[in-house]
């Protein structure tokens, strides 16, 4: 899925047009990437969190070379899903409410 694909879905639920779905969309988004460039935790119950987490420094290789390669420290996004969003994962019906 693309964001084209949510835009069109945003619009087939709520009936706005084109315009206004994509500015919801990337209103949204740039909120999220706003919220992670401040290493603020986000949290979308029934999906899952978004959080952004420090990596280490590291020696890697270069598969094509097989030279050493230091890995900077630096920060990474993690995504842990949520209880409903796991279940579908698994292949179990999720709880019903």
């Amino acid at each position: 899925m693309i964001k084209q694909d949510i835009v069109h879905h945003v619009i087939e639920r709520t009936g706005l047009p084109r315009t206004k779905a994509e500015a919801a969309v990337d209103t949204v988004f740039e909120g999220l990437k706003e919220a992670l460039a401040a290493g603020e935790r986000i949290e979308l119950r029934g999906f899952g969190v978004f959080s952004v987490r420090a990596r280490k420094t590291g020696i890697g290789r270069n598969p094509r070379t097989g030279t050493e390669v230091s890995i900077t420290p630096g920060k990474a996004v993690r995504f842990k899903p949520g209880k409903e969003l796991h279940t579908l994962e698994s292949g179990t019906p999720a709880p019903s409410a």
